[in-house]
């Protein structure tokens, strides 16, 4: 009979799977992870000038390792060089070693580390439930959602998070401790935020409860591991905490409270009026805030199954003591998120301790909560079959096909997947242009195009809404007044002010938009808006009729005109104004 031949293909449990199994099912995950990575990659390849959005705070420093005379003495460069992990630092310059450029790099990493994490992932969910299907359904729920996100993507160092954080889990469900330390390891190399909780699980891992009670187990071997993997942990993050000691301290809450830049609307907004957005939802605050794709929602309904072991016969398969890493996680990251919210800032945003580690629990758990329901609707059906009780059994037949086949055909659905966010360059003759140029060269814009220069035609910027991340002080501090130096210095009725701030900044170009010079160029300008009173004294001027000293030279200095977008050398800029 069709679906008794099924039921055992697919739940019955074996004593231990065939090798032919594992290997069917574990393939057909590698499958559909190739097939988003391709999806991806076509994206990426689709334009010459394509870049994914916050790989653009990363790739353009790593072109130095392709030519060491990029961007020197850039402050920006050498500030994210300052807060890179090395581990990610060295895959780039390995990489630029053999002549893959750090751009092309960073659309081919995507897909490499989706098939790792879903190895890995795919033998966690071995290890709590040895049925290859289990694991297939929980890594397919796994890569769509990283799929619908831009965090894999990204090819930054929390793209590295999952395929070294499911190789932690996967190890030490296995007590295979040299390799569970390599992954301790990794994680400080390239994305520390997540070894703090990988450091706390094998914490949890010393208690045993006892009588409703924690106690203490008397494994010494682990507790050794344990103290071994704390001073690997600390050994591996050690590089990158010196390094960006010199652009610190990071700001403190009750001073991010006060500047529009963590308020709604600003640059880095953290801080919500809403309390049950900002904890929840907050894009930096919250516990959840970003759940796709919907199916992985079912990984909450697991407790819930289990409390029903005669309903769900599968449950007494769990292998317990693998079965609780999952609670030790989701423990872990609440630690670690209320942590970060009571020392807000030092250990950086809160929502990166859960939003990742959730997000492959979800998985591991939705999975699991999928087969269980999967073999009771075939163990039901097998039996109404066998019974002569065909009463709804095509309806459930049906039903259960329908929710296969949602499972693995949402993704075609859906208008934007996978998400990649992508930034296309538009002004090709621009990068072109700033290619010629010297490599020493500094640019000066306010314009949202800046931030595109450093990666597309590898010279260095001023200032740029994307490189203004408000964490590091001292880092900050510099930034921040460079922002208001160059929109005073842009509006400015005086060009003694404009020679004063080319000089002082080594001000090579000038690049403006043709309608830099209306007051709702600035107003509708989220990040202009943020550096008060110098904003809102440029507009009164413009609202006047008062026009800025640089409009006057303009026309005569522009040496490029694309896009809208107008280049002047500065050069020309201090020899065309009227002296005083």
């Amino acid at each position: 009979m069709l679906i008794k031949s099924l039921h055992q293909l697919l739940t019955v449990p074996l004593a231990k799977p065939t090798k032919n199994q594992v290997l069917f099912w574990l393939v057909l995950s590698l499958i559909f992870t190739i097939i988003y990575g391709i999806l991806g990659l076509q994206k990426g390849l689709g334009h010459e000038y394509v870049v994914q959005d916050d790989a653009r705070q990363y790739v353009f420093l790593m072109q130095r390792f392709a030519d060491s005379q990029l961007l020197p003495n850039d402050l920006i460069a050498d500030y994210y060089q300052s807060v890179t992990p090395c581990g990610y630092s060295a895959i780039y310059q390995l990489m630029a070693g053999v002549g893959i450029s750090a751009l092309l790099l960073s659309k081919l990493l995507p897909m490499v580390l989706g098939l790792i994490t879903t190895v890995y992932a795919f033998g966690v969910s071995m290890q709590i439930l040895p049925l290859p299907i289990s694991g297939f359904i929980s890594t397919l729920l796994l890569s769509q959602s990283l799929w619908m996100k831009d965090d894999l993507v990204s090819a930054t160092p929390r793209a590295f998070l999952y395929p070294v954080f499911t190789a932690f889990l996967y190890y030490l469900l296995r007590r295979s401790w040299l390799p569970c330390l390599v992954t301790v390891a990794l994680q400080g190399l390239f994305y520390p935020l997540v070894l703090p909780i990988s450091l706390v699980v094998l914490f949890l891992r010393l208690w045993n409860w006892e009588k409703g009670l924690p106690r203490l187990s008397g494994n010494r071997k682990y507790y050794v591991f344990c103290a071994l993997a704390l001073v690997v942990g600390l050994l591996s993050v050690l590089p990158s905490v010196l390094a960006s000691a010199k652009y610190g301290p990071t700001i403190t809450g009750s001073v991010a409270r006060t500047l529009p830049e963590f308020l709604p609307g600003g640059r880095s907004k953290f801080f919500h009026s809403n309390l049950l957005v900002f904890w929840l939802n907050g894009k930096d605050s919250g516990l959840l805030p970003w759940l796709k794709p919907q199916s992985i929602l079912v990984g909450f309904s697991l407790p819930f199954l289990l409390r029903y072991p005669s309903r769900f016969p599968l449950i007494k398969q769990f292998k317990r003591s693998s079965f609780k890493i999952l609670g030790e996680v989701i423990l872990a990251s609440l630690v670690m998120f209320l942590a970060a919210h009571a020392l807000l800032f030092k250990l950086y945003c809160p929502s990166r301790y859960t939003e990742h580690t959730l997000r492959i629990v979800l998985a591991l758990a939705g999975g699991l909560a999928l087969t269980l329901l999967l073999d009771a609707v075939l163990h039901s059906l097998t039996d109404a079959k066998e019974n002569g009780k065909e009463m709804g059994y095509n309806w459930k037949l049906w039903v259960t096909g329908a929710i296969a086949a949602a499972l693995i055909l949402h993704p075609n659905f859906l208008k934007n997947f996978p998400t990649t966010a992508y930034k296309v360059g538009r002004s090709p003759e621009l990068y072109q242009f700033f290619q010629k140029q010297p490599k020493d060269i500094t640019i000066a814009s306010l314009e949202g195009e800046a931030n595109l220069l450093p990666t597309f035609s590898k010279r260095s910027i001023l200032v740029s809404s994307e490189y203004s991340l408000p964490y590091h002080t001292k880092y900050y501090a510099q930034i921040r007044q460079r922002a208001i130096d160059l929109i005073h210095a842009q509006y400015t009725l005086n060009g003694e002010e404009i020679k004063s701030f080319i000089q002082k900044y080594g001000i090579d170009f000038w690049m403006i938009e043709e309608l830099a010079f209306t007051p709702q160029h600035i107003e509708k300008n989220p990040w202009l808006m943020q550096y008060q009173p110098a904003a809102k004294n440029a507009i009164t001027r413009l609202q006047q009729g008062i026009y800025p000293a640089l409009a006057e030279v303009a026309q005569q200095c522009t040496v490029l005109k694309t896009n809208s977008l107008v280049v002047m050398p500065a050069e020309c800029i201090i020899q065309s104004l009227p002296k005083n």
